[in-house]
């Protein structure tokens, strides 16, 4: 365990949090949310939807297991930051093939511990997420505030996590063919599909129409991703020119993105849902799923009465949407994480609807 008092982070409310450096060095602004999740940071370092964010991860000891190689969600983390309460940079777990601060550190990932992640978690349930500068002990705090408040955070970070290239996974006995859009695609839903007989042809963001519908797929998958979804409105477009011509299947982002192409709203909440037991009803079996979630928009309720989306689950915590469905055009959306598993693979049966879509479409044809 590290120890001492060298770096701050600074809110721009004028909050100021201390704890000691570990993982990469530098200074770095970002957004501020929490996750609640007992386990997972390797996941969670590794998730693209996390750029440019600073998570502070309520369980206070972080990287007491490691980092094995088989768990990474992309190769390339792009998470902004990590804030715990006590980092262990001796790992103990026969897995662990390095330590969570190495990792950070040939990332370019900046880490605060030592804070008070109460104190700091309730902040942001209080005020909301919020932007944040980590940085040495001794800069000064009221000009950091300054530029704190004047700086604007990304737009873009859809197209710097999306692959550059087209490839293709082949799946176990495949007797489907799923195009998948990546706009920062966690690697475990690629293992999904495949687990469940699909090849999957996974297609940078801003793939068109076209391009998609040249492939030949048998369904159409929309990724999870960072940011907010109005910020791709050329995929926005693509979905809504594919819309009735193949099934569609959208996780978190990719929910929000086909809710948007049919019409709907979408809006930021207050501080976001990440962790992994967030209890969600599916409306249409009338069970309770526990979920893990990692997202800071939703899409409005309101909005889908103008559309031909109906609401098929929601949120027991705040009532907000998390799923949608439209029978018509063999097309579904939800905005946790089925790949995630934080129950006894309780969402799984997402990937088997999916698939009785594209047979179903297949048997239409």
């Amino acid at each position: 365990m590290l120890s001492g008092t060298n770096r701050k982070l600074i809110l721009e409310d004028g909050s100021v949090y201390e704890g000691y450096a570990f993982g990469a060095s530098g200074e770095k602004i970002v957004e501020i949310v929490f996750n609640t999740s007992l386990v997972g940071y390797q996941e969670i370092l590794s998730d693209p939807s996390y750029t440019d964010q600073g998570v502070v991860m309520t369980y206070p000891l972080i990287g007491n297991y490691g980092m094995a190689d088989d768990d990474y969600e992309t190769e390339t983390p792009t998470i902004g930051a990590l804030i715990v309460r006590e980092y262990c940079g001796e790992p103990s777990n026969f897995r662990s093939t390095r330590t969570l601060g190495d990792v950070m550190t040939q990332y370019g990932i900046v880490g605060l511990g030592g804070v008070d992640t109460r104190s700091l978690t309730r902040h942001i349930r209080n005020f909301g997420s919020c932007k944040g500068w980590i940085t040495d002990l001794d800069t000064p705090t009221d000009a950091t505030l300054l530029r704190l408040r004047a700086a604007e955070l990304p737009r873009d970070s859809v197209s710097r996590v999306s692959r550059r290239q087209t490839v293709r996974y082949a799946g176990e006995n495949a007797a489907y063919h799923v195009v998948a859009v990546d706009c920062g695609m966690k690697q475990n839903i690629v293992r999904s599909m495949q687990r469940k007989g699909c090849d999957v042809t996974v297609v940078p963001w801003n793939t068109d129409a076209a391009a998609i519908a040249a492939l030949h797929p048998d369904g159409v998958f929309l990724s999870n991703g960072p940011g907010d979804p109005t910020d791709v409105p050329e995929l926005i477009e693509t979905v809504r020119q594919l819309i009735g011509r193949f099934p569609f299947f959208g996780i978190c982002l990719g929910h929000q993105i086909l809710s948007l192409a049919y019409g709907a709203k979408t809006y930021k909440l207050k501080f976001g849902h990440r962790g992994g037991n967030h209890p969600v009803k599916d409306l249409d079996t009338d069970k309770l799923e526990i979920t893990s979630q990692n997202h800071s928009y939703a899409v409005d309720m309101d909005s889908l009465s103008a559309t031909p989306l109906r609401v098929t689950h929601i949120n027991l915590l705040d009532n907000t949407v998390e799923g949608v469905a439209c029978a018509r055009d063999k097309a579904f959306g939800v905005q946790y994480h089925p790949e995630s598993a934080p129950g006894p693979q309780d969402s799984a049966y997402l990937f088997d609807r999916f698939i009785a879509l594209m047979k179903e479409a297949r048997n239409d044809a």
